[in-house]
């Protein structure tokens, strides 16, 4: 019996014995596996490192690429390359030219559509770790694209105002560098893109009543979705603006929540401003782009690439003709000393602009406040764009028989009637009385800025007038650009002076074919990454 009992305490022993073999054999695969998902871990964590560090070398690549052509508005000499230390990583950045620009239509983000003068680079970044050595490249494509200004319906530099009174429909894209302040007495609709770099409002950015007519802007299913919330409306400074927005409209209505950014012009050198584009002596002017300029009371016209004066032979043919005091801007206050010219008489002896492109500058030395008036330009010969320092004035229609590609840019613009009388000009504006106007042209200005005690007149009242319009149509189709602050025509607006007219108003869509923009259109620029790649790690 004792035997038995021995022979089975040793059984016991034995299983105990392999019980524990068996555990720690466990306890050792246990900790080999955890080894190994440590390595793991480790290894993931540094490829992450990398990962990041590569990124931030495109950025870094992209940033220095952007740099160049915002402070010189031209490619760089030198494509941006280097190396730098990120996240623990040893990180090379280059980029590479991939030649000439070219046309194309861009086919994302709210520009999606657009015409654009495209260049395109390639960025490649590669992040290896200092710890295992492992390396991550990332590339993706850069393209710097010139988007020609006139195919918006509407673009501002600064903030835009738009409280119609009447209905009024926008047909194209909308934008502004600024605030979007919007309403409507009756109802305001946006057929397109409407994209600011600041905030959208409801109401008026400075002093009067908060009209309520509906505020409308259509869907990416072509629906017109109102703005109206509730008993209010939806606005930038709602806490749920993003996804209400985005739920509404599907990406057509965008600001800088959404990351929309402002589009310049691509000037050259710090501290240009877009003004600078029809001032005189500086490399962004359209003086240098002229072949036909008036400056200083003088005609140049450049023949051969050499500026003969002809001066007294347009005086003598009656193309151009000045007139000290002519007639008085009621807005402004000022007697307007008037440089008359005759597009009829300008065609008919051969002294139009070769390359379509008139300049207009006079400094007012003395004291007066000189001014282009444009005059019988109903049928133009060729496609042509006006800049003038100055303001321009035009009288009757534009543009209106057999139109052509046409562009008025100054630092105002006033448009008067057919039945316009400089001598009625100083007495009351029921004494003008306007007639039916058609004029075919994109016109880029400027306005006055709108303060708590003074409304600027908004985008309705962009275009000037100082007539009695009431019931009389102006009908304009083209482009309507505000890119700054007249800097002369800065009087106040009110409606003493005129009674608006019949706005119909329209896009021109003619001017989504490149063909048929205006000579030496001007573009702003935009930035787009596409084409994300990671490629083999080595």
């Amino acid at each position: 019996m004792n035997k038995i009992l021995t022979r089975q305490d040793g059984f016991a022993a034995l299983i105990a014995i392999i019980m524990v073999a068996m555990l720690t054999l466990i306890g050792l695969a246990a900790l080999s596996t955890s080894d190994d998902e440590i390595q793991i871990a480790g290894n993931e964590l540094q490829e992450m490192r990398a990962f990041y560090a590569a990124e931030a070398g495109l950025e870094q690549t992209a940033s220095q690429l952007q740099a160049v052509f915002d402070s010189t508005g031209l490619t760089p000499v030198v494509m941006p390359n280097g190396t730098d230390s990120l996240n623990g990583c040893a990180v090379t950045f280059v980029a590479v030219d991939n030649g000439p620009a070219t046309q194309n239509t861009l086919t994302s983000g709210t520009l999606q559509g657009l015409h654009a003068l495209v260049k395109t680079f390639t960025l490649r970044s590669v992040a290896e770790s200092s710890v295992d050595y492992g390396r991550i490249a990332l590339s993706i494509d850069f393209n710097a694209a010139l988007v020609p200004l006139f195919q918006f319906a509407v673009f501002y530099d600064n903030d835009l105002e738009i409280a119609p009174g009447p209905n009024m429909t926008l047909l194209g894209r909308v934008h502004t560098n600024g605030d979007l302040y919007v309403q409507a007495n009756s109802s305001l609709s946006f057929d397109s893109y409407i994209t600011a770099a600041g905030d959208l409002y409801h109401g008026r950015k400075g002093p009067g009543g908060v009209s309520n007519g509906d505020v409308r802007a259509k869907d990416a299913y072509g629906n017109y979705v109102s703005m109206q919330e509730g008993s209010g409306w939806l606005e930038s400074t709602d806490a749920h603006w993003y996804d209400s927005a985005t739920g509404r409209w599907q990406g057509r209505v965008q600001d800088a929540a959404f990351g929309q950014g402002t589009l310049n012009l691509p000037l050259n050198g710090a501290g240009s401003v877009p003004h600078d584009i029809i001032e005189p002596g500086n490399p962004d002017s359209y003086e240098n782009k002229a072949t036909l300029k008036f400056v200083e009371g003088v005609a140049y016209q450049k023949i051969g690439g050499v500026w003969n004066n002809v001066t007294a032979d347009m005086i003598a043919k009656g193309i151009i003709e000045f007139k000290p005091n002519q007639f008085t801007d009621q807005r402004e206050g000022k007697l307007v000393d008037v440089m008359e010219l005759d597009m009829q008489k300008l065609y008919a002896e051969s002294y139009e602009p070769a390359n379509g492109v008139i300049y207009f500058s006079d400094n007012a030395l003395g004291g007066n406040w000189p001014a282009l008036r444009i005059n019988n330009g109903s049928e133009l010969g060729d496609a042509l764009t006006i800049a003038s320092a100055n303001p321009i004035y035009t009288i009757g229609d534009y543009n209106s028989v057999n139109k052509k590609p046409a562009a008025i840019m100054a630092d105002a613009v006033t448009f008067l009637s057919s039945s316009w009388d400089d001598l009625l000009s100083s007495g009351s504006k029921d004494l003008r009385i306007a007639t039916e106007t058609n004029f075919n042209a994109s016109i880029l200005t400027g306005n006055v800025e709108t303060t708590a005690a003074a409304y600027n007149g908004g985008f309705e009242n962009l275009p000037r007038f100082l007539e009695q319009w009431t019931g009389t149509g102006f009908n304009w189709s083209g482009s309507m650009v505000n890119l700054w602050n007249s800097q002369q025509a800065d009087g106040s607006w009110n409606g003493s002076y005129y009674s608006p007219p019949i706005r119909n108003w329209s896009y021109d869509t003619d001017l989504d074919d490149p063909a048929n923009l205006p000579p030496e259109t001007p573009q702003v620029r935009v930035f787009q990454r596409t084409g994300w790649r990671q490629e083999d790690v080595i």
